[in-house]
């Protein structure tokens, strides 16, 4: 596996921690048997939170990985990210798109 150290790593490694802490909390909510409109009110806030991780995480990987990627001329890593934000939207973008 590749190594990937961003400048962001750490605050993205935060943002996780919370986020799972949260998603606990969430469990438990479920386990006590708290409303369900509770639950989805926090179930909501934890995607929220990782919605705000994973723009961290692209922007972070654009600005290094592709970057670097298109100044050596890897299509890879560019292929890769699509497939990826493919994955994360729910959408099909072609690969190598306008991609020369």
């Amino acid at each position: 596996m590749n190594e990937h150290n961003h400048p962001q790593s750490k605050q993205i490694i935060n943002r996780m921690s919370r986020a799972i802490g949260h998603l606990e909390s969430v469990k438990k909510m479920a386990e006590e048997g708290r409303d369900c409109s509770e639950l989805l009110t926090q179930i909501s806030a934890v995607i929220s939170a990782l919605n705000s991780t994973s723009k961290v995480i692209i922007e972070d990987h654009i600005n290094h990985c592709v970057v670097e990627a298109a100044k050596e001329g890897d299509k890879k890593v560019i292929n890769d990210l699509i497939e990826a934000v493919n994955q994360y939207v729910g959408i099909n973008i072609k690969k190598d798109a306008g991609i020369h």
